[in-house]
């Protein structure tokens, strides 16, 4: 690959704006961060003038994008298609999503995603299953016929990938808390989501190893004085909460409001994206339900929530006006936050010494202009 630096930028770390630096890449990798310009002598410079490089965004729960929803056909070329559709919006790395379906479509979306991750196809991350282990009642678009409880079949399935990393969404109702231990001994990352659980099953599964809640506050029964659930449980554990900043999900005073309650900053921004991202369309077949696409909001015929018709690039601009912050802290919720939820912030997800250059360029009015994945540009 060679050696670049990009220069004359406003470079976001995990430090903060490093105004007018550059970044010296070299085989994929970053091997310097300087705060200073890269000399006009330096061979292949990509010259900033003055727009942002931002770290990659890495969304850890993507149902679709570019016209295709993974649960119609999980394999390694669906995955691929959804991931190009995504790098358009400055996402460099995704976990296909698989709504619940039966285990058969299970297995096949791990061994897709499995295969993709050995032949190293870019923008793979791995590969995130949510449901079928969801409260009927908290289904949300969820089949009720697909949903059922964990079971050891299903704990084969959800522990078979030699290479990608599995996620799986459950509730806690709907598993035993040995099961739970085994996923997690056996590297497969749990979180909770489409749940009735109370504030006590709730810490039994975290006491057992999950590590993340899924679309924070949907799905979940609301907090009561006497009853504080799931949501309680969440905003004060250390586990990640991921969120769907679209304005529709969840009003942005309570996004505000658990931003300012989970005082380790544990919260990442997820998209809950469906194939009308990146495509030309406003509806979408999701089993034998039309799912429409009204002002941006994907919905049922009936009026149920339905995914998103979100991208990563929308929900950091959301992120940073309806939050309140700035777009280091968005950017980070979009990139560092979910690689360290994955365990994979040594590698990717900051502008640091040692990661994958996998970068963005984007304007002071915060359009995205380029993307680099392990240092190469790709179309957008």
């Amino acid at each position: 690959m060679g050696r670049s630096v990009f220069s004359g930028g406003r470079i976001v770390t995990l430090d903060g704006i490093v105004e007018g630096g550059s970044v010296e890449v070299c085989d994929g990798r970053v091997v310097k961060l300087s705060a200073s310009p890269s000399p006009d002598s330096f061979g292949d410079v990509i010259h900033l003038e003055g727009d942002y490089l931002l770290p990659g965004f890495v969304d850890v729960q993507v149902n679709g994008g570019g016209g295709v929803l993974f649960n119609d056909e999980p394999s390694v070329e669906r995955a691929i298609e959804i991931a190009e559709a995504h790098r358009a919006f400055g996402t460099t790395r995704l976990l296909p999503t698989l709504i619940s379906d039966d285990l058969d479509k299970v297995e096949q979306a791990v061994s897709a995603i499995d295969e993709a991750v050995r032949r190293e196809v870019p923008g793979i991350a791995g590969v995130h299953i949510e449901g079928p282990f969801l409260n009927v009642e908290k289904r949300g678009i969820h089949d009720a016929r697909k949903l059922r409880r964990l079971s050891n079949e299903a704990i084969k399935i959800l522990t078979s990938a030699e290479h990608a990393q599995v996620l799986v969404t459950l509730a806690p109702e709907c598993a035993e808390r040995d099961q739970v231990s085994h996923l997690v001994a056996h590297g497969v990352k749990v979180c909770i989501g489409h749940t009735n659980a109370s504030y006590d099953e709730t810490h039994c599964v975290l006491d057992a190893g999950a590590t993340g809640f899924t679309h924070l506050f949907n799905a979940m029964p609301t907090m009561r004085s006497r009853a504080p659930g799931v949501i309680a449980a969440a905003l004060e554990s250390n586990a990640w909460c991921s969120l769907i900043v679209d304005g529709a999900h969840v009003h942005p005073a309570m996004l505000r409001l658990a931003l300012r309650a989970k005082l380790d900053r544990k919260l990442m921004l997820v998209t809950d994206a469906m194939p009308v991202v990146g495509a030309n369309t406003d509806h979408f077949y999701l089993d034998d339900r039309r799912i429409n696409c009204v002002d941006g909001v994907c919905l049922s015929e009936d009026g149920t929530l339905a995914g998103a018709a979100l991208s990563m690039l929308q929900a950091v601009r959301n992120a940073m006006t309806m939050l309140d912050i700035s777009i280091e802290e968005a950017s980070s919720m979009a990139s560092h936050a979910p690689c360290s939820f994955l365990g994979i912030d040594d590698q990717v997800g900051a502008i640091a010494l040692g990661c994958a250059a996998d970068l963005l360029r984007v304007s002071a009015d915060y359009q995205l202009l380029q993307v680099w994945i392990d240092g190469v540009e790709t179309s957008v």
